[in-house]
């Protein structure tokens, strides 16, 4: 599906996980930053781990913004029974899945689960000369893990993509990679920390300047508490309503060696250029 954007900044939000709180956050934020729901996209999971799924749905839908569908979109739209996040069977992540689904599927209403069938599952847009696809995890596979360490993945993602710049979700870590004369943008995700031990989520932006575009990685800081104690009361997670707190996640199973090593490792914010003629410049 193709879709227009305006002259200005596109933000990007990853995986809302029903969390109303950053959901709300980000708005207002992008309010502030003067940036029309046209201009932002969300690269799916709007409903995971968090306490307020049917909230953050309507929430996310009342925006007006572009959004395509995540795995937990898929699923809950088909009444599946899981979340096929592709988890591999008895993990950690698994097992705590096994929490949260069940509970998000209870609250999440007909009305919702059509609005989240009837999402594309991936877009394209024009900007500054660049072409640019979103999807959720993988190009062709919508729960395909794709991490910055994981070289060989994003090469063969950027090549099936077909696209100057892809943007993607699902991963849950904010990167910018190169491979080739393709960019690998994941902004990160606005419901969950990014298991750096702080409580900031993470969005992007795409900036159009003279020469092209700069991507780039940014903090949220919300009301993490109050979202904490809403899991808390719901007593489906608690896993992860430490998360929101703690900034760790309650399990890192799906993450390649490298992350692994990095839990707890503030990250920094990133900025690439990319010009039409597919040239880059990372900051340091």
């Amino acid at each position: 599906m193709r879709i227009e954007v305006g002259p200005g900044p596109v933000m990007i939000i990853g995986g809302p996980y029903s969390n109303l709180r950053a959901t709300d956050a980000a708005r207002d934020l992008s309010e502030h930053l003067g940036i029309a729901p046209a201009n932002v996209i969300c690269t799916g999971d709007v409903v995971a781990y968090c306490a307020e799924p049917e909230e953050t749905a309507r929430a996310i839908a009342d925006w007006g913004c572009h959004v395509i569908q995540g795995n937990c979109e898929q699923q809950l739209a088909a009444g599946a029974d899981d979340c096929a996040c592709n988890f591999e069977e008895g993990s950690a992540c698994d097992l705590l899945a096994k929490g949260w689904y069940p509970y998000a599927a209870s609250r999440v209403s007909s009305e919702m689960r059509a609005w989240m069938g009837a999402l594309p599952t991936t877009l394209g847009f024009r900007l500054a000369g660049l072409d640019f696809r979103v999807v959720h995890g993988g190009t062709d596979a919508i729960s395909l893990w794709v991490f910055a360490s994981e070289r060989g993945i994003v090469a063969e993602e950027c090549r099936l993509a077909e696209t100057d710049v892809v943007i993607a979700g699902h991963c849950g870590l904010p990167f910018i990679a190169r491979s080739g004369n393709a960019t690998w943008f994941n902004a990160g995700i606005i419901g969950m920390p990014a298991n750096d031990g702080t409580s900031d989520v993470w969005y992007g932006l795409v900036t159009p300047d003279d020469h092209g575009v700069v991507l780039s990685t940014h903090r949220l800081a919300y009301d993490h508490h109050g979202a904490a104690a809403a899991m808390r009361r719901s007593g489906h997670a608690n896993g992860y309503a430490r998360t929101l707190v703690t900034g760790l996640w309650p399990s890192v199973d799906i993450l390649p060696p490298r992350e692994r090593a990095e839990t707890g490792t503030r990250l920094r914010r990133r900025t690439l250029r990319v010009t039409a003629s597919a040239k880059a410049e990372a900051s340091p």
